[in-house]
C-alpha cells in the first residue's frame, strides 16, 4: 500500500472549550496530525505570514479582532483546505462564497467531522491512496467485576459512557444499559484504575474516550448529556488536553 503523510492541521477557535473539543477529535483521526492550536485571527494570520504553512485549518467564524470569515480572505497563499466551524447556521452562503470545504455546526460530533475530513481527502490528488478516516482509534478492552444486585458481574469499561450518583450507590450508564453498584461514587472514583475516567461534577464521572462534543460546560455522549461542575472545569480540560 502507498503510504501517504497525514494532513497537517490548524485550529483557530478563541474558546478554549471548544479548542479542545476539536484538538481531542483530530487526536482520534488518523489521518490528521495537529501542528498549532491558536486562540484567535491575528495568531493565525501571524503564523501564516511568518511562513507557517497546513493543509487543513479548522476555523471558528465568530472571533474578537479578526472573523474566520475576514480570516480566510487574508491568507496568503497557498491557501489551505477550510472546514469552518460555528454555532450558527446561517453563514451557509459566506462559506459557500469562500469555497470552502465544509461547514461544521457546533457542538462538532465525531461522525460528522469524520465526513467533513472525508471531503477534504477527496479533494486532495492523492486520495485515492488514503484510507477513509476511521470513527476512533483502536483500544484494548478493559473489564473489571463489579457487584450488581447480589452478583458480581463483568463489564467492559469501554462501553460505559458515563458514571452517575444515586445516593449511597453508583449507576454505570453504557451504550446499551444501565446497571446499579452498590458503591458510592466517591469509593468508585477511588478504585477504577482507568486514567481516561475523570470525575467532572460532584454526581458524574465521565469517560473522557466516549465524549462526543463539549458545549457551555455540557458533554455530549450518546444520547446523554452531563454538566461539568464549575469546581471541576480547570482539571477537566487538563485531562482532555492530555488524551
Amino acid at each position: 500500500m502507498t503510504h501517504t503523510a497525514p494532513l497537517t492541521c490548524i485550529i483557530v477557535d478563541d474558546n478554549e472549550i471548544n479548542r479542545l473539543t476539536l484538538e481531542h477529535l483530530v487526536d482520534l483521526t488518523p489521518e490528521l496530525q495537529l501542528v498549532a492550536s491558536l486562540p484567535g485571527g491575528l495568531e493565525a494570520l501571524a503564523f501564516f505570514r511568518q511562513g507557517g504553512r497546513c493543509d487543513l485549518l479548522l476555523l471558528d467564524v465568530e472571533m474578537p479582532t479578526i472573523t474566520g470569515l475576514e480570516l480566510a480572505k487574508l491568507l496568503p497563499k497557498p491557501v489551505p483546505a477550510i472546514v469552518l466551524v460555528t454555532t450558527h447556521r446561517d453563514f451557509a452562503v459566506a462559506a459557500f462564497e469562500l469555497q470552502v470545504v465544509d461547514y461544521l455546526v457546533k457542538p462538532v460530533e465525531l461522525v460528522r467531522f469524520n465526513q467533513a475530513i472525508g471531503k477534504v481527502l477527496a479533494a486532495r490528488p492523492a486520495a485515492a491512496a488514503l484510507p477513509p478516516p476511521s470513527p476512533a482509534k483502536a483500544e484494548l478492552s478493559s473489564e473489571l467485576f463489579v457487584k450488581v444486585g447480589t452478583r458480581s458481574i463483568k463489564i467492559n469499561f469501554d462501553d460505559v459512557l458515563y458514571i452517575e450518583a444515586l445516593s449511597t450507590y453508583s449507576v454505570l450508564v453504557t451504550t446499551t444499559q444501565k446497571h446499579i453498584v452498590y458503591m458510592t461514587l466517591k469509593a468508585l472514583c477511588e478504585r477504577l484504575p482507568f486514567t481516561h475516567f475523570v470525575r467532572v461534577h460532584r454526581s458524574y464521572i465521565v469517560n473522557l474516550r466516549r465524549i462526543e462534543a463539549v458545549e457551555d460546560h455540557m458533554l455530549k455522549l450518546g444520547s446523554y448529556e452531563v454538566p461539568v461542575g464549575k469546581s471541576y472545569q480547570e482539571e477537566f480540560s487538563r485531562h482532555l488536553r492530555s488524551l
